[in-house]
């Protein structure tokens, strides 16, 4: 079955960064587009970036564009996210997901990662 492991999260300050990784299994990795998503306390799930399955087109929130970057490597069946200038209204759990089409989530969700960013 499919098996999504994030990692990569944790507590940073204002204006850091952190690097998170989703490792996929279960799967022919090259053949999906993937993306991040993320869910804050009080809030529904909310689309941060998504990159095609060949990695040359990516898609990101307006939120998050220009400080946040998503990348993969089809050879290790990961997806990153790169994340730069970081902002407490970014803390958030921080979930994978598996045929990601634009800002739209496919099926297959990670057990997700935190990241907090304290104001």
């Amino acid at each position: 079955q499919v098996q999504l492991a994030e990692s990569g999260g944790g507590v940073v300050q204002a204006g850091g960064s952190l690097r998170l990784s989703c490792a996929a299994s279960g799967l022919t990795f090259s053949n999906y587009d993937m993306g991040w998503f993320r869910q804050s306390p009080g809030k529904e799930r909310e689309f941060v970036a998504s990159i095609r399955w060949d990695g040359y087109i990516s898609y990101y929130a307006d939120s998050v564009k220009g400080r946040f970057a998503i990348s993969r490597d089809n050879a290790k069946n990961t997806v990153y996210l790169q994340m730069n200038s970081l902002k407490p209204e970014d803390t958030a759990v921080y979930y994978c997901n598996v045929d990601s089409h634009g800002t739209t989530a496919g099926p297959y969700w990670g057990q997700g990662t935190q990241v907090t960013v304290p104001s």
